[in-house]
């Protein structure tokens, strides 16, 4: 039997893209539920989906979107942010080179293998793909822009 009391706010599940977009619809804040299904071969899929928290309008509209979605469609966003502007670039371009400075010393000098360069879109890109919830919450509060939620789909205030 479920309890009706609330859990404490430090053992709730702490989501990446929550605190920082806002409905687009309704102005409210953005929450986040986790689903988990069971197939009938046994394997177990986590699904998160984000939705308005509908504290401004019962009644709002926006749906809900999957973080798969989510993500690609914040990765198409980085192709129009100008990141020179994005205060997070010097730390990216600092990870960037550390990363570099790994490869190094795991293959020597006598080992000369010619790496493309990281673009620093591509990293932003990784980060919110493959990145731990707080390196994809500082990359995108360090937009300066809002972020929006609105029927599926995010946008960025201009």
């Amino acid at each position: 039997m479920k309890s009706n009391i609330l859990e404490p706010r430090s053992k709730q599940k702490e989501f990446a893209f929550t605190k920082i977009m806002t409905c687009g619809l309704c102005g409210s804040g953005i929450t986040a539920d986790e689903k988990f299904k069971k197939q009938k071969n046994g394997n177990v899929h986590r699904y998160v989906y984000y939705k308005c928290t509908r504290t401004r309008d019962p009644n709002c509209d926006c749906g809900f979107i999957n973080e798969n979605d989510l993500i690609s469609q914040l990765q198409n966003l980085i192709n129009d942010i100008d990141i020179k502007v994005v205060p997070m670039r010097d730390k990216i371009t600092a990870e960037v080179k550390r990363y570099k400075q790994f490869q190094q010393m795991l293959l020597g000098d006598e080992i000369q293998i010619v790496i493309k360069d990281i673009d620093i879109r591509d990293y932003a890109k990784f980060l919110l793909r493959e990145g731990s919830l707080d390196e994809k919450r500082e990359l995108l509060s360090c937009l300066k822009n809002s972020i929006f939620l609105n029927k599926k789909h995010i946008r960025i205030a201009q």
